[in-house]
């Protein structure tokens, strides 16, 4: 049986109003094209549908029946129809986050909460990845968005700065740099720096300070498999670990001082994508992590600027 959609609306309206004439006007056609559609329903279904006396209407307990039916239908489709042009707006779904340790740090919630505010139909899934994958999911799909710190051996990632930490050392509490209020790049070109094992080539160069050695001048570098193991190889004066500020405040250690680089580059915090799947959702996240940013400037001011003492 074929029913036409616009055949079931007519047919509700007209069992709403039981009066052919003001049914018309409330679709805004003619009188005449509303019998023949319900005529022509009619037939589609096989039973009369309604008792019509001049311009009056009465369901038929066929009618009834059908109304039931027909209200259920509508509602079912255009529940569809809204659905998927909320997938379409990027609205509704399911939006994969990777985020590497730490995430936003303090600007985590606050975003979590904004997106989930202005898009409750969203599934957002949420998943940590280890040193071994810097783009926290981008580079091999199986994140939409991401928590970054750049910089990363991505092609095709994109990226947009949440905010800057300040550049810290942890060393052993008996290393003579640990007494003071500061150190300088160029004080820890010698020292042996321990590195997440696995990192991609780009995200190392930096951790270990790459950039301010001659070219030519060996690294020494001590490989660990975990954040918790770098520390152990600190706390235990076998290396020391370039760092952001966030350890510092997250990670006290009876054994490690953190050291602010006075002269280091800062540690970025970025919110990341996909170039070649930058869809709907993404778009989405990314608004509500910048009003987020936008609007919690003392948040973002106190995470630039620590006060670790």
């Amino acid at each position: 049986m074929d029913v036409q959609t616009r055949r079931l609306r007519y047919f509700v309206a007209l069992a709403e109003e039981l009066h052919f004439s003001r049914t018309a006007a409330r679709l805004h056609i003619a009188q005449q094209a509303l019998s023949k559609q319900i005529r022509e329903l009619e037939e589609a279904v096989g039973a009369p549908l309604l008792r019509r006396s001049t311009r009056m209407a009465e369901l038929t307990p066929a009618g009834v029946a059908f109304l039931e039916a027909a209200r259920a239908t509508l509602a079912s489709l255009d529940e569809g129809v809204e659905a998927a042009r909320r997938l379409a707006r990027g609205e509704a779904g399911t939006l994969r986050l990777g985020y590497v340790v730490g995430g936003a740090l303090e600007l985590t919630r606050p975003i979590l909460e904004e997106f989930a505010r202005r898009h409750p139909h969203v599934q957002l899934e949420l998943r940590e990845y280890n040193h071994g994958d810097r783009s926290a999911g981008l580079a091999a799909g199986s994140a939409d968005v991401a928590f970054l710190r750049p910089p990363i051996s991505a092609p095709g990632v994109g990226r947009e700065t949440l905010f800057v930490e300040p550049l810290f050392v942890a060393l052993p509490r008996g290393h003579p740099l640990a007494r003071r209020a500061a150190v300088s790049v160029r004080e820890l070109l010698e020292e042996p720096i321990a590195v997440g094992d696995g990192q991609d080539v780009v995200a190392e160069r930096f951790w270990t300070l790459d950039a301010y050695r001659e070219p030519g001048t060996p690294r020494r570098i001590v490989r660990a498999h975990s954040l918790t193991e770098e520390l152990s190889l600190v706390s235990a004066g076998i290396a020391c670990m370039v760092t952001s500020a966030a350890l510092a405040r997250y990670t006290p250690h009876p054994s490690v001082r953190y050291v602010p680089i006075d002269d280091g580059p800062g540690v970025e915090v970025a919110l990341g994508w996909r170039e070649d799947a930058r869809h709907a959702l993404v778009e989405r996240f990314l608004e509500a992590a910048r009003a987020v940013r936008d609007r919690e400037t003392e948040l973002v001011h106190a995470i630039e600027h620590p006060n670790l003492s």
